[in-house]
Formats: C-alpha cells, structure tokens, sequence
C-alpha cells in the first residue's frame, strides 16, 4: 500500500524553511511521503548546501521540488512585483506540479500542508480537492496578534494599512507579552513599503481557521498559555519541533554551515562560550559591527560569532577586521553559517546573543540556554518581550540615542547576563518544560498524535 502524500509549501525564505523542514521529517517518520515544495532560488541554495555537507541521502524520505516564482533578479525585494509573482505566477506553477507528478505515476496528493503565508496553496488545494493543513512558524502570540488586525482597525488603534494612530502598548491577554504599537510584527520590515504588504497577509490570517483544518505551531502550550486562551482551537501548538534527536538530519539551510566550529567548543569549558548569530536576514552597519566585534572581544570571554558574507552594508574596512580575527584567534571564532541546533545544545555555550527570531528562539529555549536579546525587525520585538518580560530568562540591550549598541553596552550586557543564577535557572526550568511538552503522553506529542492522525484520514 502506498504511503500518504503530503505536499509541504513554505514561504521561500529560511525562517519558514526551516520549521516546515523539521515537520516534514517527523512526517516521514510517521509513514508518509513528502514533498517539499520550493522556490527556484532558495531550492536551488538548499540543495547546494546539502551536497557541501555530503550529499540528499540523510533526508530520507523528503523530495525535494521546486516551482518557478516568475521574479528576475533583482525584483525579488520589489514589493509589488513579489505580490504579483504570489498571486498571479505561484498558483498556475503549483497546479502545473501536482499534476506532473500524478502523470508521473507518483501517489495523488492528499493534503498540502502550507505556510500560513503561502496563500497561494489554499487556493490550488481547493482546485485539485485536496484537504489543507496550515503551519505557523512564528510565535502563537504573533498569530493571535494577527488575527485581530482587524478588531484594531476598528477600535481606531490602527488604521487600514496597518500604521498606529495611537502611540501606546498593546497587550491582548495576560500573559502575551506587552508590545509597543511601533513595535507591531508588520512594521520594522526590511522597508516602509513592505509593511502594507506584510500587513495585508497579517490581515488575511483571521480566516486561516476556516481554511485549514487545523494549523500547528512550533510552540508549546506553557510558553505561551496566554496566546493559546485567545486562538481558535483549531490551532495546536506541536513545538519545539526537532527534525530528530541527535540532530542529524539537515533542516533546509540556504547556506553551507562550518562544522569546524564544533569541535572547537569541545576545547572550550563549559558555560564559557558566547554564541553570537542574528539569522538570515539581519544588517548592520559599518559602525555598528565594529562595535559588536569590539565589544565581544571588550567581554573577554570565549566566543562563536557567525558573519554572513551580506551581514554589513555599506564597505567594511577589511584590514580592519582582519587585524580584529588576527587579534582574537586565541578565544574568538567567526563563521559564516554554522550548525545552530547543535551550536546551542553543545555544553559550553553559556549565553545566545540573538535578534530573537522564532526559529532561533525556540532552540535556545529547548537547549535552557540564557539570552542577550538584539531585535532587529518585524515579530522579533515579540519574542525579545516574552525572554525579558514573561520568561525573564535574558535581558536585552540598550541602543544609545542614535541607535548604536556601544561595545560597552555589550560587555556590561553580557556580564550580566552569565552572571545571573536565577536566569539560568529560569532558563532550565523552561528547557524542562519543552521537554515534558514533547515527551511521550505531553501535550504538544499528543497534539501532534491529533495531527498525524488527521493527515492520515
């Protein structure tokens, strides 16, 4: 008997990859076939980081496809023009797909499991008759605070395209997190033009409950209990989600990760190392990673800072920095990408500088792992509110009044931070309790049962 054919769409960048990533490789442990379903670009970065790391085989099970996104380079940050390509290029693509792989003898397509964001798939679904399931992969507060955009248009906090008439924090339930209404996840995006369209798909997801059957998150019901009370129940939190225990199997990287990294934290103690990433997406200025190097290298403590080669804009002055990774080579180590999960559950690790991205969130989450919040845009104000304000299992750091974290700034944060007993210990009484949420008979495994047994209907 042929396995079940799930097709697994995210949206193409690698905040969303990741998670529908990990999902898909529990998927397949629980008997099913999977399609993953990319973009041309970001397919075509996946697999050239799996054949850097050796190759497709460890993920056994998930085939990889990709659909063109109808963009030239150089369009792909043209707001309108990306729209254009969601609505109007991706359906036709997707449909075009499906129906291949049918006429190629492949199982028919019983459900597609998509982004939230990935509007386009509900609508193809609905063509070929195929049942939907949705995945959020940001924080269950972040959806709840989506959701109610409208209900803010109409109390005249927001106008209609999403910018604060009124200059004050929000808060939607106890427990979520207070946030302030410049700090709301569609604004702070990449550039002002793209928080209309950010916000018109926030807007959209009041009806994702009615679309999907049901939509999972990676989260867990005790970190975010508050969010949970004002969701439909239809949205089940399934997190943290793990691709596997011994974090083998790759999660979709866009980029070749150095391992060269791990067996220097070997050499270093334990709960020594600062581990300092800010994901795929964040850009600092020249200014301002000068004084983030100065200031890590100001703390005096071991160090693993990961420098994209896109990470600064504006010129960097490069005899600069190779005087700085000259200078440091003895406690510090830069990289260009690296392992994370395994990066964070590595034992030496003893604080995450992060610009709180939920991905990275929830791994240092899992892993007990105490934070310096660094927020750089959209929901990442969020989950830098829910690690100072709810858990209280990091701080956060100060810009001055012209925006520059000094490195002084840095090196008193991060003292503070490793120096903290009752952060710490806030920090392993959450990972504990990630732990028991997936355990056999808690409640994100059972809820995962609930979805695995859905799936299979």
């Amino acid at each position: 008997m042929a396995k079940p054919h799930i097709l697994v769409v995210p949206l193409p960048a690698q905040g969303h990859v990741t998670p529908l990533m990990e999902l898909s490789h529990r998927l397949v442990d629980h008997g099913f076939e999977v399609t993953f379903v990319n973009t041309e670009v970001p397919h075509a970065r996946v697999v050239g980081a799996l054949q850097a790391a050796g190759g497709t085989a460890a993920l056994a099970g998930i085939h990889l496809a990709s659909i063109p996104d109808g963009l030239e380079d150089g369009e792909r940050l043209d707001v309108d023009k990306v729209g254009d390509s969601y609505s109007r290029h991706i359906p036709g693509h997707l449909e075009r797909l499906i129906a291949g792989m049918e006429a190629s003898g492949r199982p028919k397509v019983r459900w597609i499991v998509c982004d939230v964001y990935m509007w386009s798939s509900f609508l193809v679904a609905k063509k070929f008759g195929i049942r939907v399931a949705a995945v959020w992969p940001a924080a269950a507060a972040c959806l709840a605070i989506s959701m109610k955009a409208p209900k803010l248009i109409e109390d005249g906090l927001l106008n209609d395209k999403g910018s604060p008439e009124r200059d004050e924090m929000l808060q939607l339930a106890p427990g979520i997190p207070a946030l302030h209404t410049s700090q709301l996840p569609w604004i702070n995006f990449i550039a002002p033009e793209w928080q209309r369209a950010l916000f018109e798909l926030c807007r959209q997801t009041e009806r994702v409950s009615a679309l999907a059957e049901m939509v999972v998150c990676n989260s867990f019901s005790e970190l975010e209990a508050g969010a949970f009370t004002v969701l439909p129940p239809n949205v089940l939190p399934v997190g943290p989600l793990t691709s596997d225990r011994e974090l083998q199997k790759p999660v979709g990287q866009l980029l070749p990760e150095d391992t060269r990294c791990l067996p220097w934290l070997d050499a270093q103690p334990d709960g020594s190392v600062v581990y300092v990433a800010f994901g795929s997406s964040t850009f600092f200025d020249p200014r301002q990673f000068r004084e983030l190097a100065e200031g890590l290298e100001l703390a005096g403590r071991p160090f693993l800072w990961v420098v994209r080669t896109d990470f600064t804009t504006g010129d960097l002055n490069k005899a600069w920095f190779d005087e700085f990774t000259a200078r440091i080579a003895g406690t510090g180590m830069v990289v260009s990408w690296c392992p994370q999960q395994k990066v964070l559950a590595h034992r030496a690790v003893a604080c995450f500088v992060s610009h709180c991205g939920w991905n990275s969130t929830m791994e240092g989450v899992r892993n007990g792992v105490p934070f310096l919040c660094w927020p750089y845009f959209s929901d990442q104000f969020l989950d830098r509110n829910y690690v100072t304000d709810v858990w209280r299992t990091g701080l956060a750091v100060s810009p001055g009044a012209d925006g520059v974290v000094t490195k002084e700034e840095l090196r008193s944060k991060v003292q503070q931070v490793i120096g903290d007993d009752e952060i710490r210990e806030r920090a392993r009484l959450l990972r504990d309790a990630a732990g028991r949420a997936i355990g056999e008979g808690g409640a994100s495994y059972e809820n995962f049962r609930k979805f695995v047994d859905l799936l299979r209907e």
